[in-house]
């Protein structure tokens, strides 16, 4: 299978073919896909070189499927030319996530909305693939009326600068700022702009994509989305009201078999979730579970993933395996 990857050199590109790699993906040929600048440039797959291309070889080339990582307004530009050109785009930025002709997906959620004839498919936010892995078994089961979620962001998901910022400053050297404040000793409760209505763009891709993700506008959703000086992955805090009353052994045992989770949830050994586990795998990891005892049918529970993996390389890689396992790429 002939393989692009936009963006093959920033921080989830990179972290793309790592994944690809990992997972076996059946690459016959690479096309890594960067800035003019870095056109000719080399970089290393399964210990061979590959020379990085531009957009126009890339399309010419015609890749079975586009994995496109290089910012949103590249892939509004791009994205359509290699769908014209009959190359399946797999998107992980905001670009096209909120588009009613585009498909949002996280294949352990709803993988089976996916066709052949969808040729600019959405990765959605990172914050969000890993809370609803965790939150449709217990949709499917209790069906949620309302969540409450928290997070508590890698300066990963801002990209190399930030995690530059964070090193720099714990060296205490001068260096380029990625955030308005130092992000080392400091928390900044703000990912994003801000919008009209006080929340930041970040906490709203999450109320929107959810429900796009769940098939399910009656959700009711309110977010705080933080940056911390942490580089494993993601943490969320989530409060979940139910429509049903809920077995807590049930509700341990509906998280276990469920795909792509692992869960951590033993207070005795003092075992719950944390970005030093999450580092480096594929899984949604859930711990801390228990009642809200404030009202009724209601879930506190505490999910971190690597943001870079299953926040964005992995469910990439893990749509294209789906298409192809499916028979969906033309």
């Amino acid at each position: 299978m002939k393989v692009a990857v936009v963006g093959a050199t920033g921080l989830v590109g990179t972290k793309m073919l790592q994944v690809l790699t990992e997972r076996n993906f059946p690459v016959t040929e690479l096309l890594p896909v960067a800035s003019a600048r870095s056109v000719g440039k080399e970089i290393d797959f399964k210990g061979k070189k590959f020379k990085v291309v531009s957009m126009e070889d890339a399309i010419a080339a015609k890749p079975d499927v586009a994995l496109f990582s290089a910012g949103g307004g590249t892939s509004l530009e791009w994205a359509p030319k290699f769908a014209e050109a009959g190359i399946t785009v797999i998107d992980n930025s905001s670009a096209w996530r909120m588009d009613p002709a585009k498909k949002l997906v996280v294949p352990e959620v709803n993988a089976e909305v996916l066709t052949k004839e969808d040729k600019i498919i959405a990765n959605p936010n990172c914050s969000t693939i890993q809370m609803v892995v965790a939150l449709q078994p217990l949709h499917k089961k209790y069906k949620i009326t309302r969540v409450v979620v928290s997070t508590y962001q890698s300066v990963t998901g801002t990209g190399v600068k930030a995690v530059e910022q964070l090193m720099n400053e714990r060296k205490n050297l001068e260096g380029p700022m990625a955030y308005k404040y130092p992000i080392d000793l400091n928390v900044i409760p703000q990912i994003d702009v801000f919008l009209e209505n006080g929340y930041t763009k970040e906490e709203m891709k999450m109320v929107n994509e959810t429900r796009k993700i769940m098939q399910d506008d009656s959700i009711r959703l309110t977010s705080t989305t933080v940056r911390i000086p942490v580089m494993g992955g993601h943490s969320e805090s989530v409060n979940v009201e139910f429509e049903n009353d809920f077995d807590l052994d049930e509700v341990r045992q509906l998280l276990s078999d469920s795909p792509g989770i692992t869960l951590q949830d033993n207070i005795q050994e003092q075992i719950y979730p944390m970005p030093l586990w999450a580092h480096e795998k594929d899984d949604v990891f859930v711990g801390r579970l228990r009642r809200d005892e404030s009202q009724e049918n209601t879930l506190n529970m505490w999910i971190v993933s690597d943001n870079l993996r299953k926040g964005a390389a992995t469910n990439a890689v893990q749509i294209a395996e789906y298409l192809i396992a499916n028979n969906l790429l033309s």
